[in-house]
């Protein structure tokens, strides 16, 4: 909740009482955001403790319910599928399986990343040609998932990766 303080320091909700203190009945011009809903608070706490987990490659949609839609690639283990619990979640194709319809994973000792088939019933597809084993992704390749297919645009590898940030 946003309180006002006037220049004799009321303090008021500028949302009942506008700008005018009903204490002393003095027009404030400036609003002074004093306090948040402890929600808001402990929301703006978590975003600023969460960990970022940079990109190491993007898919892009070029084909499908989800055209020209990007999703991130990022460090380790990447699920695909439509479920909420999904690292990749795509929608609105109801022929990619629900969970692990495939996983894409970076791995940053090797530098390279590897398209690997779920463990659901769907099959993943490589440059037209089905994914039985790991296959080693390279860029511009093409994954086809359900009734979609996706460009695969590597970041990270020979000529870029992320340096472990300094223990503190």
């Amino acid at each position: 909740m946003s309180l006002t303080r006037c220049q004799n320091g009321h303090m008021f909700s500028a949302r009942r009482y506008g700008t005018v203190c009903p204490f002393c009945n003095i027009e404030t011009a400036a609003k002074t955001k004093v306090e948040m809903e402890p929600q808001e608070a402990e929301l703006e706490e978590d975003l600023y403790y969460e960990e970022i987990e940079p990109v190491c490659g993007w898919l892009v949609c070029v084909e499908g319910a989800q055209r020209g839609l990007d999703y991130k690639v990022r460090m380790g283990k990447n699920f695909i599928g439509r479920g909420d619990d999904m690292d990749i979640q795509i929608l609105r194709d109801n022929a990619i399986s629900r969970r692990n319809h495939a996983i894409i994973v970076y791995d940053p000792k090797k530098r390279n990343t590897v398209l690997l088939p779920g463990e659901s019933s769907g099959i993943a597809y490589l440059n037209g040609e089905a994914v039985y084993t790991p296959q080693e992704l390279a860029q511009y390749d093409i994954v086809e998932l359900g009734n979609s297919k996706f460009l695969f645009m590597p970041f990270c590898g020979e000529s870029f990766e992320w340096q472990e940030k300094a223990e503190e």
